[in-house]
């Protein structure tokens, strides 16, 4: 086999995968996403602020007892 026909192969071989990509197990999940539109950003960067405030006070509330209140337990 020549240097010829191993490039050929190869290239068959990367072609045929690239070919499957939207077919193959994730090719469902690939056809139904789409970019968010503006106000669909907006409620998911608020969600996600939200949760992170959240748990910095609950992360927060924990160390200042752990610091402030041990001798009552």
């Amino acid at each position: 086999m020549n240097v010829e026909e191993k490039a050929s192969a190869v290239q068959d071989d990367l072609e045929s995968k690239f070919r499957s990509i939207g077919k193959g197990r994730y090719g469902r999940v690939l056809k139904m996403a789409h970019r968010p539109d503006r106000d669909e950003y907006k409620r998911i960067v608020m969600i996600t602020g939200a949760g992170i405030l959240l748990l910095g006070a609950v992360g927060f509330a924990i160390m200042w007892i752990m610091n402030y209140l041990p001798g009552y337990f």
